[in-house]
């Protein structure tokens, strides 16, 4: 892939700036495996950020659920 493409990609993908930087020394060096193990990693993390913030839109959902439940009494 051509450098700007990635680029971009990870950086549509939350990476940083150091995290692209790293990810293009591991192409250079035509370390693929190192870069499976970072693009792993990084997914892992926006699954755990998501899933925090799935937890968050629950309990504004129950508090909602609730309310409307103590208002038809």
């Amino acid at each position: 892939m051509e450098t700007f493409k990635i680029r971009r990609n990870l950086s549509d993908a939350g990476c940083d700036k150091s995290q692209i930087e790293e990810f293009l020394n591991m192409e250079q060096k035509k370390d693929r495996q190192a870069q499976y193990r970072m693009l792993s990693q990084h997914r892992v993390s926006l699954l755990e950020e998501l899933h925090r913030e799935q937890y968050k839109i629950d309990c504004l959902d129950y508090m909602v659920y609730a309310m409307q439940k103590e208002d038809k009494n």
